[in-house]
């Protein structure tokens, strides 16, 4: 089934339309040692599955979450900034296949595109510039560009706003994580898609309500396009 009359689309970057790596979690390693999580035990290994179960998040929340002060929170906020731009240096960042196609294609087709993060807007574009996407998609946004970061839908709204999108149901939204999915369903546009190319599995995305799941970003404009 196509939905040809879907105008904008809401693209993650990390696990979505960028591999890294698996930088977020090297970033986390660093950060959580950072701010005292000691490197192995309960706490450690509780907070490595708090950040792989909501992962997609903005990390300042997540942040939060772990620590419970405000302060520690922020510390531990910007060691994890800290750490992923310098990795972001060091390791190989590269689309994943067909994301630059897949998103060429939508444009050309008329649907405006949005690229999405739960980093900072510094860290988005670094990774913006290490990859060469300042001109590729319509809009990026992260956070703090919108108010909150996911699972809210603030983003995805703001991008409908921003971009001129006639309702909320003429949006598809997809990503690689359960939050990316809550985003999507909050925002209620129409189409609430899971990619199997990051973080969590086609089951978990489906059981956060997601409407396809697809194996990578390079199906989506079939999805979209009649």
């Amino acid at each position: 089934m196509h939905h040809n009359n879907i105008q904008l689309a809401v693209l993650d970057m990390a696990g979505t339309t960028v591999a890294d790596g698996g930088l977020v979690l090297r970033a986390f390693e660093e950060a959580a040692t950072a701010v005292g999580i000691e490197a192995d035990g309960p706490r450690r290994e509780a907070a490595r599955r708090y950040v792989l179960d909501t992962m997609g998040q903005s990390k300042i929340e997540v942040f939060r979450a772990l620590l419970g002060d405000e302060d520690a929170a922020q510390a531990g906020n910007r060691a994890f900034e800290a750490a992923y731009d310098a990795l972001v240096g060091e390791a190989d960042i590269a689309p994943v296949p067909g994301a630059v196609e897949a998103i060429t294609a939508l444009r050309d087709a008329g649907v405006r595109v949005a690229l999405t993060t739960g980093f900072s807007r510094g860290t988005q574009d670094k990774l913006l510039s290490a990859l060469g996407w300042a001109e590729l998609a319509d809009l990026t946004l992260a956070p703090s560009d919108a108010g909150r970061g996911r699972p809210y839908p603030d983003m995805v709204l703001t991008a409908a706003l921003r971009l001129r999108v006639d309702a909320v149901d003429r949006i598809a939204v997809l990503g690689d994580t359960t939050s990316d999915i809550a985003t999507g369903l909050a925002a209620g546009a129409r189409i609430v898609a899971g990619t199997l190319t990051g973080a969590h599995s086609a089951a978990q995305l489906r059981e956060a309500g997601a409407t396809h799941v697809i194996d990578s970003v390079a199906d989506f404009p079939a999805l979209l396009l009649a």
